[in-house]
């Protein structure tokens, strides 16, 4: 039992935060580095793939061992080589350089992610998991209202690097805090005879690759992420160079999106809780399908019609994830959970990856400069949501 549950929360969301504002920031800002390095889509599209997959592979790997270590150890370990990287991203002269430095913090904030999930999974039971989860997710809505906005800002009277140092000096802040204040987590250890049980990345594979339910969180982890983050990458340029917007409009985008979600998210973890996980992802998920088409379908409109259509998207967008991620933290046993929400991570990154990959080959740039074939991105969106709410009818739960 942990004595300080809520201040623990409160921590591991604002790591999670910096996290979350590392990664979005690169896309509200895809028509900066586009003009700044004198790249195409594909190539802006290749610098959040490479965060992606650089967390693919190395969330791979660290399911091998995570398990092995004490989550507070592990935790220190990854973040201080999130905030290198990030740090790197801030001082890289170059595409090249930025584009390795991009991979290199991927590495460690993919398996951040998959660590906070473990830690919430251990120390919360199932009973309270969804809003313990709603809680940590805030941080993707505190990062769209405050951190993106913020970003959009700084790179705007400071340069592109600007944002980078800023969330690389605070990530060195909540390290020194997460020193003192986070206490050893050692519940997922397996003891027999007094004595910690290691189990080898051999059966760690055979664990998972043998277990239909597990598998099948791995499918829905991966075909949610194609039918969320495909559309992403590509939201801020399109409103810019569609729309007409300027940068700071696209931030207040990103502000009342946040805004929303801060205020909901909570309350789609008390509703999954008390409803069942299942059913509120599934009535969310059907809501998405409309913001979806919204989204990328959306004509020359005033700002306020775009704020509607974006608020929605990040609503119901991020409120199924809340629901959906507490399935996946129980279909395994405590004394797995890091290791397969590692590979989690991984497939999650993968998805990532791929989603942007996928739209930067449907997206082109028209003659004009503006975008197009985005609604086709939103129709795959579309199909893979559907395929999701499938899935999440087959998961059972064992934790």
């Amino acid at each position: 039992m942990i004595k300080n549950e809520n201040l623990l929360i409160l921590l591991l969301a604002a790591l999670q935060f910096t996290h979350i504002v590392d990664f979005m920031i690169m896309m509200p800002l895809g028509k900066q580095f586009m003009e700044l390095y004198d790249i195409n889509p594909q190539q802006f599209s290749l610098l959040v793939s490479a965060y992606a997959f650089a967390a693919f592979a190395a969330g791979l790997f660290g399911a091998m061992f995570i398990d092995r270590f004490d989550r507070r150890h592990a935790l220190l370990v990854v973040y201080l080589g999130f905030t290198i990287g990030t740090l790197a991203c801030a001082f890289a002269p170059s595409y090249g350089i930025f584009l390795a430095s991009r991979a290199f913090t991927g590495a460690f904030g993919g398996t951040l992610g998959a660590l906070i999930l473990a830690v919430i999974g251990d120390i919360v039971p199932f009973q309270r998991r969804g809003a313990a989860i709603g809680k940590i997710m805030i941080s993707f809505s505190a990062a769209s209202i405050a951190g993106v906005p913020a970003g959009i800002f700084l790179a705007d009277e400071y340069g592109t690097s600007a944002p980078f140092l800023v969330v690389g000096a605070l990530s060195c802040a909540f390290l020194v805090l997460s020193y003192f204040v986070i206490p050893p987590l050692r519940h997922h250890f397996q003891q027999k005879d007094g004595v910690t049980i290691n189990t080898s990345p051999r059966e760690i594979i055979r664990l998972v690759s043998s277990d239909p339910n597990q598998l099948r969180a791995l499918l829905f982890s991966l075909v949610l992420m194609l039918g969320h983050f495909t559309i992403i990458p590509f939201i801020a340029p399109y409103m810019q160079l569609n729309i007409g917007f300027t940068s700071r409009e696209v931030a207040l985008l990103y502000a009342i999106g946040g805004a929303v979600t801060v205020i909901c998210l909570p309350l789609f973890g008390r509703l999954a809780d008390r409803f069942g996980h299942i059913l509120i992802f599934t009535l969310s998920s059907i809501l998405a399908l409309f913001s979806i088409f919204a989204i990328t379908n959306l004509p020359p409109v005033i700002l306020p019609l775009a704020l509607m259509a974006s608020a929605s998207f990040f609503l119901v967008a991020s409120g199924r994830n809340v629901p959906a991620t507490t399935l996946v933290t129980s279909v395994v046993k405590p004394e797995s959970r890091g290791s397969f929400m590692s590979i989690r991570a991984s497939i999650n990154e993968a998805g990532l990856a791929l989603s942007s990959f996928i739209a930067g080959m449907i997206v082109i740039e028209n003659p004009d400069g503006s975008l197009g074939h985005y609604q086709y991105v939103g129709y795959f969106a579309i199909i893979m949501s559907v395929v999701a709410i499938i899935l999440a009818r087959k998961l059972k739960t064992v934790s």
